[in-house]
């Protein structure tokens, strides 16, 4: 008999049960908790904000903590500057709530991250502020 073949006889011992098998039958199988989705991924999924009650499915979207919208606001910016502080303020405070971040980035997105996400700041980037700037006129 060769080392290994008594070395497994003394693993074995008496009981002639492989020690494999004996943890096999220690584990137990459990079940997803309900509403856990399985393999989830985060998305970077695109929006644009048109008029205020576009702001809704992004923040349903944000609630669910797997999406990090990229939100343009220039339509909305050109159409109505009222409604666009309206708007920003809701994805500020819906942001605050769930821990998250926003920021601007150009001057006509913004990017808003779940709370397991930071955005790194940078010239680029800027902390969206509680009111948006009006537009110079000369700027016009």
């Amino acid at each position: 008999m060769g080392l290994f073949s008594n070395l497994k006889e003394k693993i074995k011992g008496s009981n002639d049960v492989d020690v494999s098998e004996e943890q096999a039958e220690e584990y137990v199988e459990l079940s997803q908790e309900p509403g856990a989705q399985p393999d989830a991924k985060i998305i970077v999924r695109p929006f644009t904000i048109e008029d205020f009650e576009d702001v809704k499915p992004i923040i349903d979207v944000l609630r669910e903590g797997y999406t990090v919208p990229l939100i343009n606001i220039r339509p909305l910016k050109d159409k109505d500057l009222v409604e666009l502080k309206r708007a920003v303020n809701k994805l500020k405070k819906t942001t605050d709530a769930i821990d998250g971040d926003i920021a601007g980035f150009g001057e006509d997105w913004i990017v808003v991250t779940p709370s397991f996400a930071k955005i790194h700041r940078t010239s680029q980037t800027a902390e969206v502020k509680e009111e948006i700037e009006a537009p110079s006129p000369e700027g016009q």
